[in-house]
């Protein structure tokens, strides 16, 4: 269950759901995720009220057309899937958005199911507690 975060300079709706879309299909073609499992949150950024800062860090020329990614998985993929899927994210975002693969820049943060509550305030992927309850109030240091 992925959670996305994509932030991208001038982008309007139609780049915003086509950057979403490369994301969605990169994660389901190289790391398996579930067609339907899509929690994402796409901004666009104009420049004036809010901006993206960027340089051309590590040999990588960058511009306004860049893009940022943030992926937040459980953790479990091997570093090839992972490059897998960054290449595929970029490659997308050429193709369904006119992304250029050196405006797109990935992070990846892996956490545990314990993590994730996906609604009614219940850890859905947590392993079940255990059947001990809460701490007694009883003992020598509450009466």
């Amino acid at each position: 269950m992925p959670f996305v975060r994509v932030d991208a300079l001038g982008a309007d709706s139609d780049r915003l759901d086509a950057l979403g879309r490369a994301v969605h299909d990169a994660l389901v073609e190289t790391i398996g995720i579930p067609p339907d499992d899509r929690f994402q949150v796409l901004t666009g950024h104009d420049g004036t009220r809010s901006t993206l800062r960027y340089d051309d860090y590590l040999g990588v020329h960058r511009d306004s057309g860049i893009v940022y990614v943030a992926i937040t998985m459980r953790r479990g993929r091997t570093p090839a899937q992972k490059q897998a899927l960054y290449r595929r994210i970029a490659e997308l975002a050429h193709d369904y958005a006119g992304t250029e693969p050196r405006n797109v820049f990935v992070t990846l943060t892996e956490n545990e199911s314990i993590d994730w509550s996906l609604g009614e305030g219940v850890a859905q992927y947590a392993p079940s507690p255990d059947v001990a309850g809460p701490p007694s109030l009883s003992g020598p240091d509450h009466g």
